[in-house]
């Protein structure tokens, strides 16, 4: 099994600029290419949030027109960017984005794998919660699929990742520690991906490993320091690939829409 996971897309409407610089539009494009031209077909693509920048639904068609070339099945997750109401007016032919009452969040299986993907959006705040009947709703599942291998979806990162600003906008702490209980009754949870931070990040978490993806446009700056400045640098824009196996439960790889010219064999000559 196969899941990829792109991340922070950041779409504005046709012509627009993100910070009047980035054509997110021409990044996820890039991307869409990159993950059509892989050897093998991921099982599913998840969308882990801020799929626009605005929450325009002038923004959701244009990510509806972007993602039309994708070969493989793809499911659309809610960021702090994003606006449920208007993605579900986008997307009305898409049943999971309203499966669950006022949240966009849902379950579903790429293989032998069971994916949760969890609505962390506050509406007004950049940071993000879990409620009590999101909570509940995740135990519900999670007690639902102790037979199978899990993967738990959110937007923001419950952990802390050593940059200053962006931690002031993870998961709320509290709703973090609950989730976190929650997560380590299930040892069957081989991972819990999240974005949000626009950068490939590694931690433990709940006695499995929390992974955030690095966005398909611009990244985060690496600012480990306590009044490091907020800003986005242009390192190469990026996906995630989790490969899941009976043997060796899931392994996930870091992976760069841009390839540099390769793959080039170790034997070929100049």
């Amino acid at each position: 099994m196969l899941l990829a996971q792109i991340s922070d897309l950041h779409i504005l409407a046709p012509g627009s600029l993100a910070y009047g610089r980035i054509d997110t539009a021409h990044y996820l494009s890039r991307c869409v290419d990159a993950l059509n031209r892989l050897d093998r077909r991921p099982d599913a693509v998840l969308v882990t949030g801020d799929l626009v920048d605005n929450g325009h639904p002038d923004a959701y068609r244009h990510l509806r027109a972007l993602l039309a070339p994708l070969d493989a099945p793809w499911y659309l997750m809610v960021g702090n960017h994003d606006d449920r109401a208007a993605l579900r007016g986008v997307f009305d032919d898409r049943p999971e984005l309203s499966a669950c009452g006022e949240f966009v969040q849902y379950a579903f299986d790429a293989g032998n794998l069971r994916v949760i993907a969890l609505d962390t959006l506050s509406p007004g705040n950049d940071g993000g919660n879990l409620c009590a009947t999101r909570l509940a709703w995740l135990a519900e599942q999670l007690d639902a699929a102790r037979s199978m291998p899990v993967v738990i979806a959110l937007h923001h990162p419950p952990f802390v990742s050593g940059i200053r600003f962006m931690d002031d906008i993870r998961l709320d702490p509290a709703d973090g520690a609950r989730l976190e209980a929650l997560v380590r009754q299930h040892p069957n949870v081989e991972r819990v991906i999240c974005g949000h931070v626009h950068r490939a990040i590694v931690a433990r978490f709940g006695g499995t490993i929390a992974w955030s993806a690095p966005s398909t446009a611009h990244q985060v700056a690496l600012e480990l320091r306590e009044d490091g400045p907020a800003a986005y640098v242009m390192e190469p824009p990026g996906f995630a690939l989790h490969l899941y196996t009976a043997e060796s439960g899931l392994v996930t790889h870091d992976v760069s829409v841009d390839q540099g010219g390769g793959p080039q064999g170790f034997d070929e000559q100049e």
